[in-house]
């Protein structure tokens, strides 16, 4: 059916025959990013756990990269920027503002390439169903050259005109259930990025109320 298809439909059948493909190779390369990432994230986390201040937790994760490094990398260096200024209110809030952004960083890292799904499963069907429309009309062609409303005549071309919307749904089912599924594990991610992020404001906090009794503590002296 698809050699003695119209170039047009051929070209719509391989078009989404590709995109079938690149749903595929996307669900199996976010598989293996948000496990990897989830993975390293929980075990970052498990390894501060006991941690008493950064400089502590940055020592028990090591040089390693990761999105709990740059939480904690972020809080010391706004500490740093914010060395004399005494109110601590102001140095949480614009270690919270640089937080933000490294949550939207991350989300938008993570997410990458589902645009690209929810693309593919909204589009597939009416790309087929064009593909369709067209087989169809060069159907009814055929039959008013031969003359003829034989069935014989008239089924192979409708067939291979059907043949791209069945491509088309092929193409578009397991994109959007491929899309739902990767937005409930990004969810699950983000989440896991909401308690590194909380993790390091504790750390920074802890950093901040041992630095303010040590000075009382001289002061008193």
């Amino acid at each position: 059916m698809f050699l003695s298809a119209d170039i047009l439909v051929k070209i719509v059948m391989i078009g989404l025959a590709f995109a079938s493909l690149v749903t595929w190779t996307i669900f199996f390369a976010k598989m293996i990013e948000v496990s990897l990432a989830q993975t390293k994230l929980r075990r970052a986390l498990n390894r501060i756990r006991d941690a008493r201040s950064l400089a502590e937790a940055q020592m028990a994760l090591g040089e390693k990269r990761g999105v709990l490094n740059s939480f904690l990398s972020a809080a010391m260096h706004e500490a740093r920027l914010s060395a004399g200024i005494s109110s601590d209110a102001g140095i949480k809030e614009r270690a919270a503002s640089s937080f933000a952004e490294i949550v939207r960083a991350e989300g938008r890292r993570i997410r990458l390439g589902m645009g690209l799904l929810a693309t593919i499963g909204a589009t597939s069907p009416f790309v087929g169903l064009f593909g369709t429309v067209w087989g169809i009309m060069n159907s009814f062609i055929g039959i008013s050259k031969a003359q003829t409303t034989n069935l014989a005549v008239v089924a192979p071309g409708i067939a291979e005109a059907l043949l791209a919307t069945a491509i088309g749904l092929v193409a578009a089912i397991p994109a959007v259930i491929i899309y739902n599924h990767f937005a409930r594990v990004t969810r699950v991610y983000l989440e896991f990025v909401g308690r590194a992020s909380g993790a390091a404001a504790r750390l920074l906090s802890r950093d901040l109320d041992r630095t303010h009794g040590s000075h009382l503590s001289r002061a008193a002296e």
